[in-house]
This record gives structure tokens, C-alpha cells and sequence, in this order.
């Protein structure tokens, strides 16, 4: 028991379906001792009995809906004291894919709320305490969509560009300390976030989606690994590379402080 105690908790939102169920099931494997969060209390205390009939760690839960900001409060204040914490998975997510003119407002709300807000709120609940103990696991789950946006894409592309950058950034914060963070890019995805999404998963290439389990057990040999970003379906590890130093050299390139000379007066 002594082994699963030094493990810590690791903190997996989303964690009653998807995604968060398959790094709930592998992280108690690990063992850790884990703090489901999602907003179906009924789904995380089936889970959890599962968890720790199978496992033997110590699974609590936590019901909240985060893309309220009383409730992000409420859970943000809860890890934030909560010393045992060793982990975080900001797994939670939300999408609904159509046009921006075909989207309602609330539904935007919504996907900023949790894509971006939440997952933000907790990292900086988890972070000073990572920092003064010296250790730490951030977990962040963006998309490939964060790379490059669809005309039915444009809101859910534009917050995980946003995880994307926030976590490359916050990589680039912790660096020197054993603080770590990664970034894990999945592509499509067997999860119901399609169904949710208004696209449904039939509609997609059967050869182009990764199961749960499959994209879970690949985001954590990547962090066996070390990697700051894990692509679990991608073969062409240099094409991020390449895409890492080209936004650099756009943003050195950027440093003048007068116009470009196409922008010069005729």
C-alpha cells in the first residue's frame, strides 16, 4: 500500500465516459490513488467502485459541471488544498461542430467554458503547489484540430489552439524543475463527444479513428517517454518539430518596429 501512497492522486475531469474512463482505468493499474471529476455523480461512483474493487487504490469523486463558474470555483478551491495531489488530467471536453453562423451563442459559451476556462482554472489550482513540492504531472488533452481549423471547426479549433499554446508556454514556465507537462493531440477519437458534437462517428473513415484505449495507452507511453507533445496516431514525429521552429522564426520575424515594406506608401 505504501507504493500506491507515494503515487499520489491523480485528478481526471471528464473521467465518467470516453477518454477519462480509459485514464481512470490506467492510472489505478499504475496505482494511483485517483479524484473523479464529471458531472454524472451516478456514473463516477459506478466507476469508482469498479476502480478500486480491481485495483485496490482509493477513488474519490466529485461531481461538478464545470463549464459553471460557481462549480469551476468550487473544484479549482479543492485541489488547490489538496496536498496529495501528484497529477492532473484535463481531460474534459466539449464540441459541437458547425459553422460559427450556424452556432448558437450558448453552445459557443459553453465550449470556451470548458475547452479553455476550466481546463486553465485548474492547471493554475494544481501549479504553485506542483511547484513547491518539486513535482508534478499536467496533463492537457488538445486536438489536431488545435493545428488547423474546418469550416464546421472554427469555434472548438480556436480553444484548443488555445491548449495548445497555453501548455507549450507553460512547458516552457516549469523548465529546469520536475514540473512536467504534456501536451497529448489526439485525432478522431471513439468517444461520444462525436454524438454530441452533431457529427456522428459514422460519418467518419472507420480506418481514420483510434479507439479510447488504444489513444490512451499511446498518450501515457508518450509520457513514459518524455515527449512534450504526443500525437498518438502520427508516424511524422518531424512535422511537429518543423511546425514548432517555423511559428518561431514567424514570431522573431515579427520584431521591427515599423511596417513590413509591402505596407510602404505607393
Amino acid at each position: 500500500m505504501s507504493d500506491i501512497q507515494n503515487l499520489g492522486t491523480a485528478v481526471i475531469t471528464g473521467a465518467s465516459a470516453g477518454l477519462g474512463r480509459v485514464f481512470a482505468d490506467r492510472l489505478a493499474r499504475r496505482g494511483h490513488n485517483l479524484l473523479l471529476i464529471a458531472r454524472r455523480d451516478d456514473l463516477l461512483e459506478e466507476a469508482a467502485k469498479k476502480l478500486s474493487s480491481l485495483y485496490g487504490v482509493t477513488v474519490n469523486t466529485w461531481a461538478a459541471d464545470l463549464s459553471k463558474p460557481s462549480e469551476l470555483q468550487a473544484t479549482a478551491d479543492k485541489l488547490s488544498a489538496d496536498s496529495s495531489i501528484s497529477m492532473l488530467v484535463n481531460n474534459a471536453g466539449v464540441s459541437t461542430l458547425a459553422p460559427v453562423g450556424s452556432t448558437r451563442a450558448a453552445e459557443a459559451a459553453n465550449m470556451i467554458a470548458v475547452n479553455i476556462s476550466a481546463l486553465t482554472a485548474l492547471t493554475i489550482a494544481v501549479l504553485p503547489g506542483f511547484k513547491a513540492r518539486d513535482t508534478g504531472t499536467i496533463l492537457n488533452i488538445g486536438s489536431v484540430l488545435g493545428f488547423a481549423g474546418l469550416p464546421i471547426s472554427s469555434i472548438y479549433s480556436g480553444t484548443k489552439g488555445y491548449v495548445y499554446l497555453f501548455t507549450r508556454g507553460l512547458q516552457e514556465e516549469v523548465s529546469g524543475t520536475n514540473v512536467r507537462v504534456q501536451l497529448v493531440a489526439p485525432a478522431a477519437t471513439a468517444t461520444d463527444i462525436w454524438e454530441l458534437s452533431g457529427v456522428p462517428l459514422s460519418n467518419l473513415d472507420a480506418a481514420t479513428v483510434m479507439t479510447a484505449e488504444n489513444c490512451v495507452d499511446a498518450a501515457l507511453r508518450g509520457m513514459d517517454l518524455g515527449e512534450a507533445v504526443t500525437m498518438p496516431s502520427s508516424n511524422e514525429v518531424g512535422l511537429l518539430s518543423q511546425f514548432d521552429e517555423l511559428r518561431v522564426k514567424l514570431l522573431v520575424a515579427a520584431q521591427r518596429g515599423k511596417p513590413a515594406d509591402r505596407y510602404a506608401a505607393a
